[in-house]
C-alpha cells in the first residue's frame, strides 16, 4: 500500500498550513500502522491455514538450491495483483506443456560471492568459476526453451517462460573475461590473463630449470661422495636446497644450513652457488602472486559492478525454477488450473457462481494420501499437522485419500454460515478454501477437478483455534475478540475473512447477538466472509437478506458419523445427543437433554425438525443416482458419435486414395510377373533351338512349372475372392452379426431386414442407426465350413504347333502323351484337405482321367502327410504308369501318367 508523501512546510507558513501538516503526519501514521498490521495478520493467518507446508511441497520439484531455499522458508512468489498471479499462473500452464524438463545443472546461488565482492574482498578462483559457470548455464535455460519452442506446434504456448528470460541480460562480457583469464577446469589463471604474468612465469621457468639443474649436478656430487643415500633435492623456507649427513657438510663449503631432520644427523643446506637463483624465484614467485591478486581483484571489481545485473538474472532463474516446480506439483496432485472469477457486472451465465470449486481435497490431507500411495516423489517436508478435522473416507490402493468437497458460493453472497457436529469438517473446509484461495495468488494448481473459479483476494484473515494468553491476561473470548477488532480494521472490500466458531466461549445469547452484529457489519465491508457456528440464529440471517448464505457438513444418522461432505443451502444440526448416545452415555442423561431441548426449542421449529433436512437428503441421492446414470449413456453416446465421427471424415478421398493405391499395387505386380515370364519364355525359346525331340517334354515341363510356381505366387488368396463375388449379393438376416464399415469394423446386430431404399438398421451397445447395405459385410466362415474351391487358368505361354509335328516325327511309345502341359482340367489340388479326402479326391481325378494323359498332383510342403498320402495313392493305383516326384521348378507338385 503507497504512503502518502509528507512535505514539511517553511517556518513561516500561516497556521492553517501547519495544521494540515500535523494532519498529514497523523494520517499517515495511521495508514503506516494498518499496513504493519494486515502485514501481521496476514503472516500469522498463514501459518494458521499451514500456508508453508503447503510450500514445502514444492521443495522435491525444485532444480537449484535457490529455489529449494524459496520453497522452504515459504518465500515463492505470490501475485500483489490479479495481473500478477494470472502471470504466475500461465508461467506455470506453459511450464506444464513443456515436453522434456530444462536442464538447471551448474547454476549456483552466487548472491554471496557476489555481496563478497561488493563489500570490497577479493573473490577466489572458485568463486570466480561459479559465477562464470552460472551466467553460462543461465543463457542455456533461454536456448533450451527455443528449442523446444522450434520443436512444438504452438510457438505461442511457451512465451511466458521465454518473456521471463528476455527480459534480463546474461552478461556474456564478463563471462568471457572471466573465461580468457582461468581455466576453471584447472582453477588456475592463464598466462595470456596479463602481459607482465606471462613475462614473470617466463623469466621464473628459465630461472627455475637453471636451478634444479645446477642442484641435480650439486646432489649427485653428494651422494657420489657418500654425503647421502640418493640425491635429493627438497624445499625449505620456499628455498631449494640439498639433504646432506651432518658428518659430510663439508661437501658443501660455505653452503648455508635452512634447516635439520628431527634427529639431527641430516642438514638440508643450501649451496653458495644457489643463493642468487633462490632468491630470484623467490622474487619471481612474489610477483607472480601479486600479479595474480590484480587479475582477481579486476575481475572482482567487474563482478561489483554489475552486482544488479546478476541478482536480476538470480531472480530470472528463480522463477523459472519455481514456475517448473508449481508445474511438477500439479502433475503430482493431479491438479487443475484456476481461474478468476470476473468482477463485471455483466456476468455470463457459466460465471453466476463467484466461487465455483467441484471435488477440492485438503491439500496436506492430499500430500499425506500420496505418500502412503507411492514412495515414488515425496516432498521433502516434515510431518504435517493434519488440523481441525480429517476427511479421510475415500481408500485407493492401500491409501486413504481425504473427501473431496464442491465450494459454490453465488455473485453477491458476503458471507457464508457453516454449521454441523464437531468433527464434521468445517474448519477443514474452510481452511481448504483459505488455502486454494493463496495458491491461486502464487500460481499453483489446485487439487480439484474440472476449472475452479475463485475471485482474487487482497487479504486473507482467519480467526481460528484458541487465541487463549497466559501471559496477556486474555480468555478465549477475549482472545477472539482482541484479534477479531482487529481484522475488521485492515479488511477491505477485497478481503476473505475465515472465522472459527464466531462468539464462543462467552454467554449463548450475548455471542449471538455479537455475532450477527459482526456478520451484518462484514456484510457491506468484505468481498467474502466465511463463519463456522453451532447457533441456529445465525443459520437464519439468509431470511432476512440474500447476501448470506448458509451450509453445512452432512451427518449420517445411520452410523452416526459425518460424512465430511459440504451441503451448501442447508442449515445443519449440531446432532450433540445423538453423538453423546453413540458415544455411551447415561440413557436418563440423554432422554433429560431432550426434553430440555423441547423446551428451549419453539414449536415450528420443532415440527418441522429433522424432516426437510431428510428429505432433501432422499432427494439428493436420487438425483445424484440419475445424475450418474444419464453421464454414464451421455459418456457412451459421445465415445460412439467420436468414434464414428473420425472415421467418417474425408471417406470419399480416402476410398480414392486407396483405389488409387491398390491399381498402383496390381499395375506394379503385373509389370513383375510379366518380366518375369517374359525371361521364362526368353530362356525356352533359347534352349528349344538347341535340343532333340525326346528333349522337348522336360523342357516344355521346366518352363510350364517355373511359370506355374510365378502365378501361384501372385494369386490372390481364397478368401478374398469368396468375399468379392459374394459381397453384392450378400443380404443379412434380423439378429445376425456384420462387421459395419461406419464403426470402424466394428461388430453390430441386424433388427430389421433391410429397407426399400437399400438400409438396413442395425444395433451397436445402446445405439440403432441405419446403415447403407453396402458398408456391412458378414463375418467371414471359417476353414472347416468348406469354401468353394476357385482357381484362375494360366494361360498358355506361347503355340506349340511345330512342336507337335516335330514330336510326331521322332516319337516312341512314351512320346504318346503329349506335350506336358498344366491346365485347370488336369490338375487336382489337395492341399488344405484332410488325408482321407485327398485320398478320395485323388482317386476320383484318377479314374476321370482319358488314355494317355498326365495329371498334375498339388500337395504342397506342409508337414507331408497329404504329400506321402498322394504318393501312395500314385504308387498303388493300377492306371498310373509312372510319376515324377517334385520337379526342381516347381515344389510340392507330383506329375503322374496315366495308361
Amino acid at each position: 500500500m503507497n504512503l502518502f508523501t509528507i512535505h514539511l512546510p517553511p517556518p513561516h507558513n500561516s497556521l492553517f498550513n501547519r495544521r494540515t501538516t500535523r494532519f498529514s503526519i497523523c494520517f499517515s501514521s495511521e495508514s503506516t500502522h494498518r499496513v504493519k498490521l494486515a502485514e501481521s495478520l496476514q503472516s500469522e493467518t498463514l501459518k494458521l491455514l499451514e500456508w508453508p507446508a503447503v510450500c514445502r511441497q514444492l521443495t522435491a520439484f525444485t532444480s537449484t538450491s535457490m529455489g529449494l531455499d524459496a520453497a522452504q522458508s515459504a518465500r515463492i512468489p505470490v501475485g500483489k495483483t490479479p495481473e500478477e498471479s494470472r502471470k504466475l499462473l500461465s508461467q506455470t500452464s506453459a511450464a506444464v506443456a513443456v515436453p522434456r524438463p530444462l536442464d538447471f545443472s551448474g547454476i549456483e546461488d552466487v548472491s554471496p560471492i557476489v555481496g563478497t565482492a561488493v563489500s570490497g574482498g577479493i573473490l577466489s578462483i572458485r568463486e570466480l568459476c561459479s559465477v562464470k559457470r552460472t551466467l553460462a548455464k543461465a543463457r542455456l535455460l533461454l536456448q533450451q526453451l527455443e528449442e523446444i519452442d522450434l520443436q512444438g506446434d504452438f510457438p505461442e504456448r511457451y512465451s511466458p517462460l521465454k518473456e521471463i528470460l528476455h527480459s534480463c541480460g546474461f552478461l556474456v562480457e564478463l563471462e568471457q573475461k572471466i573465461e580468457f583469464c582461468i581455466d576453471c577446469s584447472f582453477s588456475v589463471i592463464l598466462d595470456r590473463a596479463s602481459e607482465d604474468l606471462e613475462i614473470i612465469r617466463s623469466e621464473r621457468k628459465r630461472n627455475m630449470e637453471n636451478l634444479e639443474s645446477l642442484l641435480k649436478q650439486l646432489s649427485t656430487r653428494v651422494f657420489q661422495g657418500g654425503g647421502f643415500d640418493r640425491p635429493l633435492v627438497t624445499k625449505r623456507r620456499s628455498r631449494l636446497c640439498i639433504a646432506v649427513r651432518a658428518s659430510h657438510r663439508s661437501l658443501l663449503p660455505n653452503a648455508i644450513i635452512l634447516d635439520t631432520s628431527s634427529s639431527g644427523s641430516t642438514y638440508f643446506m643450501e649451496p653458495k652457488e644457489a643463493v642468487e637463483l633462490n632468491n630470484m624465484e623467490v622474487k619471481l614467485s612474489s610477483s607472480e602472486r601479486i600479479e595474480e591478486q590484480t587479475i582477481l581483484s579486476l575481475l572482482t571489481s567487474e563482478i561489483a559492478e554489475s552486482n544488479m545485473k546478476i541478482k536480476h538474472l538470480l531472480d530470472k532463474i528463480l522463477e523459472i525454477d519455481l514456475a517448473f516446480a508449481r508445474a511438477a506439483h500439479a502433475q503430482w496432485i493431479g491438479g487443475a488450473c484456476p481461474a478468476l472469477s470476473s468482477r463485471n457486472c455483466n456476468i455470463s451465465q457459466s460465471e453466476l457462481l463467484s466461487i465455483n470449486v467441484e471435488g477440492i481435497r485438503h491439500p496436506l490431507l492430499l500430500e499425506s494420501s500420496l505418500r502412503n500411495l507411492s514412495t515414488d516423489v515425496s516432498p521433502r517436508s516434515p510431518d504435517l499437522d493434519q488440523g481441525n478435522g480429517v476427511m479421510y473416507s475415500e481408500k485407493k490402493s492401500h491409501a486413504h485419500f481425504p473427501v473431496p468437497i464442491d465450494i459454490k458460493i453465488s455473485h453477491g453472497t458476503k458471507v457464508v454460515v457453516i454449521s454441523g457436529p464437531n468433527t464434521g469438517g468445517k474448519t477443514a473446509s474452510m481452511k481448504t478454501l483459505g488455502l486454494a484461495s493463496m495458491m491461486l495468488k502464487a500460481g499453483m494448481y489446485l487439487p480439484a477437478q474440472n476449472q475452479p473459479r475463485l475471485p482474487w483476494f487482497d487479504l486473507i484473515l482467519a480467526d481460528i483455534g484458541d487465541q487463549q494468553s497466559l501471559e496477556q491476561s486474555l480468555s478465549t473470548f477475549s482472545g477472539h475478540i482482541s484479534r477479531l477488532c482487529e481484522i475488521l480494521e485492515v479488511a477491505s472490500t477485497e478481503s476473505l475473512v475465515l472465522l472459527d466458531e464466531i462468539g464462543s466461549g462467552t454467554d449463548p445469547s450475548e455471542g449471538v447477538a455479537l455475532s450477527e452484529s459482526i456478520l451484518q457489519y462484514l456484510k457491506d465491508r468484505v468481498n467474502l466472509a466465511v463463519v463456522t457456528t453451532h447457533y441456529a440464529d445465525l443459520t437464519r440471517l439468509k431470511e432476512k437478506d440474500n447476501r448470506f448464505e448458509t451450509a453445512a457438513t452432512e451427518f449420517s444418522l445411520e452410523t452416526l458419523q459425518p460424512t465430511y461432505r459440504i451441503l451448501w443451502g442447508s442449515m445443519g444440526e449440531s446432532n450433540a445427543l445423538n453423538i453423546a448416545k453413540s458415544t455411551g452415555f447415561d440413557e436418563r442423561i440423554i432422554e433429560r437433554a431432550a426434553l430440555w431441548v423441547k423446551q428451549l426449542t419453539p414449536d415450528k421449529q420443532q415440527e418441522q425438525k429433522g424432516l426437510l433436512y431428510r428429505s432433501l437428503i432422499e432427494e439428493r441421492d436420487r438425483l445424484e443416482s440419475q445424475a450418474m446414470e444419464v453421464a454414464s449413456l451421455h459418456s457412451d453416446i459421445m465415445n460412439i458419435y467420436n468414434e464414428i465421427n473420425s472415421e467418417s471424415q474425408d471417406l470419399d478421398g480416402r476410398e480414392a486414395a486407396l483405389k488409387g493405391k491398390e491399381t498402383h499395387e496390381i499395375q506394379q505386380e503385373m509389370r513383375t510377373v510379366k518380366n518375369e515370364i517374359q525371361t521364362i519364355v526368353q530362356r525356352f525359346e533359347s534352349q528349344l533351338r538347341n535340343v532333340s525331340a525326346d528333349e522337348i517334354n522336360p523342357l516344355v515341363k521346366k518352363a510350364e512349372s517355373a511359370i506355374a510356381s510365378i502365378v501361384e505366387a501372385h494369386q490372390p488368396s481364397k478368401e478374398s475372392l469368396v468375399r468379392e463375388i459374394g459381397q453384392n449379393l450378400y443380404t443379412p438376416r434380423v439378429g445376425e452379426q456384420v462387421y459395419v464399415k461406419a464403426f470402424g469394423n466394428k461388430l453390430a446386430t441386424v433388427v430389421e431386414e433391410p429397407w426399400d431404399d437399400d438400409t438396413i438398421l442395425v444395433q451397436y451397445g445402446k445405439i440403432r442407426v441405419h446403415v447403407e447395405r453396402r458398408s456391412i459385410r458378414p463375418i467371414p466362415p471359417d476353414a472347416s465350413s468348406g469354401v468353394a474351391h476357385l482357381k484362375t487358368q494360366v494361360k498358355r505361354i506361347r503355340s506349340f504347333r511345330d512342336l507337335g509335328s516335330l514330336s510326331g516325327a521322332n516319337s516312341n511309345q512314351k512320346d504318346s502323351y503329349g506335350p506336358v502341359l498344366q491346365t485347370s482340367k488336369n490338375t487336382v489340388d489337395l492341399r488344405g484337405l484332410r488325408v482321407e479326402d485327398a485320398s478320395h479326391q485323388l482317386n476320383m481325378a484318377i479314374d476321370s482321367r482319358a488314355p494317355n494323359s498326365v495329371i498334375f498332383v498339388i500337395h504342397g510342403m506342409g508337414t507331408g502327410v497329404v504329400k506321402e498320402s498322394a504318393l501312395k495313392t500314385l504308387r498303388d493305383h493300377p492306371r498310373v504308369v509312372k510319376f515324377e516326384q517334385e520337379s526342381p521348378m516347381n515344389y510340392g507338385c507330383t506329375v503322374a501318367y496315366i495308361k
